[in-house]
C-alpha cells in the first residue's frame, strides 16, 4: 500500500459518549473493525475497513454526548507551517499542535465556517 499524498484526507476520529454503540453502527453499516490501541490512549481504538490496507480512524469514548464528534485530519508535511497559514487565513486553533511519545505531530483547527478538522504529520521513519 502506497502512504497517503501530503494535502489529502488521511485520517478521521469518532468520539462517542455510546462507544460500544458506535462500534455496533459503523461495524454494521459499512464492514469496520475495532482493534484497541493503547499506544493512542486508554480505550482508543484503531477503525480498519475492508481495503483500506491499514486502519485509517480512531474511536475514542467522549465524557458526554456534547464531547461527541466526527472530525477529518489532513496529512500535511509540515504541521507547524500550515496550522501558521490556517491561522493566517482565518482559522482558530482548538488543540495546539502537539507531539506524542511517538512522534506523531498533530493539531487541530476549526475553519472560517466553524467547521472542526485536524492536520498532522506521522512519526519520522
Amino acid at each position: 500500500m502506497t502512504a497517503p499524498m501530503h494535502n489529502t484526507v488521511a485520517w478521521f476520529q469518532i468520539a462517542s459518549d455510546e462507544p460500544d454503540g458506535a462500534k455496533k453502527f459503523y461495524g454494521s453499516l459499512f464492514g469496520w473493525t475495532f482493534t484497541p490501541d493503547s499506544a493512542l490512549g486508554d480505550n482508543y481504538e484503531m477503525i480498519a475497513y475492508a481495503g483500506g490496507g491499514r486502519p485509517q480512524g480512531g474511536l475514542l469514548p467522549a465524557p458526554n454526548a456534547a464531547a461527541n464528534h466526527a472530525i477529518f485530519s489532513v496529512l500535511v508535511a509540515d504541521v507547524g507551517t500550515t496550522v501558521a497559514e490556517a491561522e493566517r487565513l482565518g482559522a482558530k486553533i482548538v488543540v495546539p499542535i502537539t507531539t506524542t511519545p511517538n512522534g506523531l505531530v498533530f493539531a487541530e483547527l476549526l475553519d472560517t465556517s466553524g467547521n472542526h478538522f485536524g492536520v498532522f504529520c506521522p512519526p519520522a521513519q
